[in-house]
């Protein structure tokens, strides 16, 4: 069976770039973004996008983070045009989100395991994980698929991601390298 290129879109919405939670290293890295979305080649493609009510503050998350961000059908929860418009995000696979980890994106892709190939189907599959904020949902993201991939190679790209600190950046990527995902 051929190693099937699975990408790993998290969070690439517009409250994270130039929104609520406004970040100039997401904004330099949109384009390398939507560059990746243009022209490398995937099998699959999964989009995570956060999605909060309205009661937003009311939650455990809005009372640690009082910043209404990423509110379902605002223009800060929708991706950017650039993005929008890729192929690759118009044919993929999306799910909200209401917290930082996706457990319908692990769920959906281990749903194909059983204990008898966990130690070899896994191979098959290689994953790239792009998108915001690295140092809370694309490591809580990446660490669910190490968790149920243990055999797959994971691939964070350093130029496609952005934490809310380059120090928290840093330090995310410290921590998905010490889990044995590839930084490059």
């Amino acid at each position: 069976m051929a190693t099937k290129k699975i990408l790993i879109v998290i969070d690439v919405q517009n409250d994270f770039i130039t929104g609520a939670l406004r970040n100039e290293a997401a904004i330099a890295q949109l384009p390398n973004i939507v560059k990746l979305l243009k022209n490398e080649k995937f099998d699959e493609v999964h989009v995570t996008m956060d999605t909060h009510e309205k009661d937003y503050l009311e939650t455990l998350e809005g009372k640690n983070l009082p910043v209404p961000h990423c509110i379902r059908g605002t223009d800060g929860w929708h991706m950017p045009d650039e993005v929008k418009r890729t192929k690759a995000i118009q044919n993929a696979e999306i799910y909200e989100k209401p917290t930082f980890g996706s457990t319908w994106l692990a769920n959906r892709l281990a749903a194909t395991l059983t204990w008898d190939n966990i130690k070899t189907f896994p191979t098959d599959y290689e994953f790239t994980i792009i998108g915001f904020c690295t140092d809370i949902c694309v490591v809580s993201n990446a660490l669910m698929l190490r968790a149920n991939f243990p055999n797959s190679k994971i691939t964070v790209r350093k130029d496609c991601v952005a934490g809310v600190t380059p120090e928290t950046n840093e330090a995310a990527l410290l921590t998905m390298k010490m889990c044995q995902i590839e930084i490059i």
